[in-house]
């Protein structure tokens, strides 16, 4: 059985379902935010102010309010997803185009025309927010990372992390049995230890290997005669050997093993990580840091092994310690090219992460906390802070929704969408000073000192445009406007909504966007 749902109907489940949504997500905008309990049946309940996290947990009983609501959810999604903040704002922006747009709607205008005129002040707005964007320093990166996490412990390991490894993709962030967050900095290349034997690792659980040799293999090594020659030589100089294989024969494991507890031979057999292409970059990598020669199907020679200064190998990583050379430059701007190129995203956080090893370090930041509910609280600020250093160094504006403000009051009125921003613009910071407990003369002070104050919430004072700690990066301030720009338009020009009582809401979901 289908119900319709249409026009005067539509509209009023419409505005419920985006007022639910973003009444309930906007207390929490700006450093004096609000925070929200989320009960949820797959664990306890948890505390946070987190947009996104608030968002995705908002449902109705009303089947058609939840399909409205799911939709209204990609705005912020979406905003999260390209820029990792920005979740909040964008709700806020999304609720007042809608309910202007609704106005004009029932007054008569045309949702298609005002679909196009709210693209075209959209354009405008977007230019003018890249003509007042300036280039950040670094005190303004670690100044984004402490608004966006709220909290300066989190801000400053965020800035550290990021200022050392200068890539997104190098920095891991994650929760920890400990008390105390620390930050692990690994200088070398690293990757996944996959032992050919669990007798290789000594009682302290690490091998610690200075001035190894490195044979890489391509292939199955089936016999321990194929490395006869390499493994005289090792015990005869009594020196380091690793090998790296796609896998081993049993009985060569066995020997091997042998002659190490026996302590004949200092040697440790390990797997190739990954698969397919990924594993293929490893290995040359890992070639190109050794100078080892990669052996496939051919006989192996003492001229194929590389050396490395320092391996650690654990039960998890396996890390090559090494010095940068021409050679190794010249393979990161190798990688870069091929990085270009890439449309997947899982790709391109592995180019990254490689270039990140070659270059600088690979951070590990682990979250700190007495209850389960403060380290993933912590979590989500972490993960907000990194995404928002991120965006910012591309970009920065006067933060606390001060950018949207002026364009406000300097936007030329030529069409009702140009009258719709004038008046949705200045949302944010309003949202912003009430959360804080301030009234809106606020706003008034700085339009009277024309634009060159900006009020500090966290210090309650105002302080100069051009020496303000308060920032936001460019990319979240128009990716928050484009998709809640985006979502109401969509909206706004629906005038059905088809529900099949028997489907899930998945298929409701789809079914609506196909309208």
């Amino acid at each position: 059985m289908k119900k319709v749902i249409s026009n005067d109907e539509l509209y009023i489940k419409m505005k419920e379902a985006i007022n639910l949504l973003c009444n309930t997500v906007k207390i929490t905008l700006g450093p004096k935010g609000n925070n929200v309990i989320i009960d949820h049946s797959s664990f306890s309940p948890f505390i946070t102010n987190d947009g996104v996290t608030i968002a995705e947990n908002i449902e109705s009983d009303d089947e058609v309010i939840n399909t409205i609501l799911s939709l209204a959810k990609e705005a912020s999604i979406k905003t999260n997803e390209n820029v990792g903040d920005g979740t909040t704002t964008t709700l806020v922006l999304l609720q007042g185009i809608f309910n202007e747009g609704l106005n004009l709607i029932k007054n008569g205008k045309n949702p298609i025309i005002l679909k196009k005129e709210l693209y075209e002040s959209l354009n405008k707005i977007i230019d003018k927010l890249n003509n007042i964007s300036k280039k950040p320093k670094n005190r303004d990166l670690l100044n984004i990372a402490i608004t966006s996490s709220n909290d300066i412990e989190i801000g400053t390991n965020i800035y550290k992390a990021y200022i050392k490894t200068k890539n997104i993709n190098a920095i891991k962030i994650k929760e920890s049995n400990n008390t105390k967050t620390n930050i692990e900095f690994l200088k070398g290349y690293s990757f996944e230890t996959i032992l050919a034997s669990n007798y290789f690792i000594n009682e302290n659980n690490k091998i610690n290997y200075y001035n190894s040799y490195i044979l890489i293999i391509n292939n199955i090594l089936n016999n321990i005669e194929q490395i006869a020659d390499i493994l005289n030589l090792i015990i005869k100089n009594n020196n380091n050997l690793v090998i790296i294989a796609n896998d081993y024969n049993d009985d060569l494991v066995n020997d091997i093993v042998s002659l190490y507890l026996s302590n004949k031979i200092k040697i440790c057999l390990l797997k190739s990580p990954e698969y397919g292409n990924k594993q293929k970059n490893i290995l040359k990598d890992i070639s190109i840091i050794t100078n080892a020669t990669i052996i496939e199907e051919r006989k192996i020679t003492i001229n194929d092994l590389g050396i490395i200064k320092n391996i650690t190998i654990n039960n998890t990583f396996t890390t090559l310690s090494f010095k940068s050379n021409e050679k190794i430059n010249n393979e990161i701007k190798n990688i870069i090219k091929e990085k270009d190129i890439l449309e997947s995203n899982i790709d391109l956080e592995f180019y990254d992460k490689r270039i990140a090893m070659l270059s600088t370090c690979i951070a590990t930041i682990n979250i700190g906390a007495i209850t389960t509910t403060e380290s993933r609280e912590k979590k989500m600020r972490y993960d907000d802070a990194l995404y928002a250093i991120n965006a910012a160094s591309k970009g920065i504006l006067p933060g606390s929704g001060i950018s949207l403000l002026k364009i406000s009051e300097e936007l030329n009125i030529n069409n009702d969408a140009d009258k719709i921003f004038k008046n949705i613009l200045i949302l944010p910071i309003k949202q912003i000073l009430k959360n804080a407990g301030l009234n809106n003369d606020i706003i008034n002070i700085i339009k009277e000192n024309n634009f060159n104050l900006i009020y500090n919430i966290y210090l309650d004072s105002y302080e100069k445009i051009n020496e303000t700690s308060i920032i936001d990066p460019t990319l979240v301030v128009i990716n928050s406007i484009k998709n809640a720009t985006s979502i109401a338009s969509m909206l706004l020009t629906t005038k059905n909504l088809i529900i099949n009582e028997y489907k899930n809401n998945v298929n409701l979901i789809n079914d609506f966007k196909e309208l």
